[in-house]
């Protein structure tokens, strides 16, 4: 009867803990406001202004495709492709942020886990007397217990828990994809740059071999007598320094080329990357529209998903001012024969609800919920702070890249006349009109416009995966979904 009794009860109140188990307190989240605006401020510079230069970008368009996540290609250099596919194989920053992934996926599944009971088992057999002499007892008892507990999420104090471990897990996934997007960057602007010191370098040894070859050429006029000896000594001069640049450019680049080595988890002493004369041009890239950045930037979204978070926190530590319902149902065999283990007389079962509840605690839950309240408002500032960040760094990129693109224009113009110049001067020199000092100033004028032409187109293209980098490199927040299972 009392068996009865019980089952009628837990009955009658499933309904009403049904009804209260869909209850959850604390805010709902809703994503910080924020102007981004309509269209980035540069963007317009490219439309007139920049035809025919190259400006590296352009603006988005209905039909135009949208950056892919292999966004190295659009360089079309078949090395570079080989390289961006050991680093996302062998990085150890993105190996690390990929163990800190699975990490908040078990806190996932830990937070869950509270939303299902905890069922136990246990088995014991205990030996006791009492008495002395012929008057002395021995008594023995077996026992086989199983027992169910279950804390019913009334106030949803389990459920914003679980909210805010998703939201930790999307985070942390674009965190993951943030460090690889860093990662592919630098690896891109490493290589670059090491193009250019390969080309820079065939640039000095070319100077070197031009140098030498008018040593010797001054040297025999003043062997003639047709040069001073100060010729000599300026032409010697021009000759060692050229050779110094050259081994400066030496170090500079074995040290680009250790870093990518350790970009892709390799010793610097186990790679080695042969040069190239190929150097490749800087793509278009469709610049898109600001309100993307809160979808394909991953800094945002992680930001953003921590807002959610310390949103969910918020209904934790409101929970806690509500009693705690949990179901407890216990049965088992308890004999002191063994033989009788497992018989009907010595079963036992025992099931209840407990409310606790606490009263008092000197305003340690009123704490808590204004901790949690100000931790959201620290990280919804710190997003939209991140938002901000993420467009400046657009229109920095963009009127970078539109900038250079026109300095390229001129460069090339400069580059032009330098080397004119530089011919019509040489002829000059050899036709004995003009002193050796002449030559040198043309000839010191000349290399520098050819390495700033090259140094600029260093920078243009490291500006231009900038620019990627800053638009988001092609991700996309929709993966984000697929995270949290």
């Amino acid at each position: 009867m009392y068996r009865r009794a019980g089952r009628g009860m837990l009955a009658a109140c499933l309904p009403v803990l049904a009804v209260l188990a869909g209850c959850a307190v604390g805010p709902d989240y809703h994503r910080p406001a924020i102007d981004v605006g309509a269209a980035y401020k540069e963007a317009p510079a490219i439309d007139g202004r920049s035809k025919g230069a190259n400006a590296g970008w352009v603006p988005a368009r209905p039909a135009d495709a949208a950056l892919r996540s292999d966004w190295w290609a659009l360089y079309g250099d078949p090395v570079l492709d080989g390289l961006m596919a050991r680093l996302n194989a062998g990085n150890l920053n993105i190996a690390e942020a990929q163990a800190q992934y699975r990490q908040s996926q078990a806190l996932l599944k830990s937070a869950r886990s509270s939303l299902f009971p905890t069922v136990g088992a246990s088995a014991s057999v205990t030996r006791s007397g009492a008495g002395s002499g012929s008057a002395s007892s021995d008594i023995r008892q077996y026992t086989l217990s199983g027992d169910v507990s279950w804390e019913v999420d009334l106030w949803g104090r389990v459920r914003r828990s679980v909210e805010a471990s998703r939201a930790g897990v999307q985070a942390s996934a674009a965190d993951m994809a943030n460090v690889r997007l860093s990662m592919q960057s630098t690896l891109a602007q490493s290589y670059f740059s090491l193009r250019i010191a390969d080309a820079e370098r065939r640039l000095m040894a070319q100077t070197v071999e031009a140098y030498t070859r008018s040593l010797r050429t001054t040297q025999n006029r003043y062997d003639a007598g047709m040069a001073a000896q100060a010729d000599v000594a300026v032409s010697r001069t021009q000759l060692e320094n050229a050779k110094a640049d050259l081994l400066a450019l030496e170090w500079q680049r074995a040290q680009l080329e250790h870093a990518i080595a350790v970009l892709m988890g390799q010793a610097p002493s186990s790679f080695d990357l042969a040069q190239t004369t190929s150097l490749a041009a800087v793509p278009p890239i469709p610049a898109g529209v600001p309100a993307q950045l809160l979808q394909r930037r991953p800094d945002v979204a992680a930001a953003e998903r921590r807002t959610a978070e310390a949103n969910a926190q918020i209904g934790v530590a409101q929970s806690a001012w509500f009693p705690d319902l949990t179901l407890n149902a216990q049965g088992g065999f308890r004999s002191g024969e063994w033989v009788q283990w497992l018989t009907a007389p010595a079963r036992f079962w025992s099931l209840g609800p407990a409310l606790a509840m606490t009263l008092f605690d000197g305003g340690a839950r009123a704490a808590q919920v204004e901790s949690a309240r100000a931790a959201y408002d620290a990280q919804a500032a710190s997003y939209r702070q991140t938002v901000l960040t993420a467009l400046r760094e657009v229109e920095d990129y963009l009127v970078q890249l539109y900038v250079m693109a026109q300095e390229q224009l001129a460069q090339n113009n400069a580059l032009a006349a330098a080397r004119e110049s530089l011919r019509l001067t040489r002829n000059q020199y050899d036709a004995g009109i003009i002193d050796y000092l002449s030559l040198v100033q043309v000839e010191t004028t000349a290399l520098n416009a050819e390495r700033s032409a090259l140094s600029l187109q260093a920078d243009r293209l490291i500006a231009s995966v900038q620019l990627i980098a800053a638009l988001g490199g092609g991700w996309d927040d929709s993966a984000l979904e697929a995270a949290q299972r």
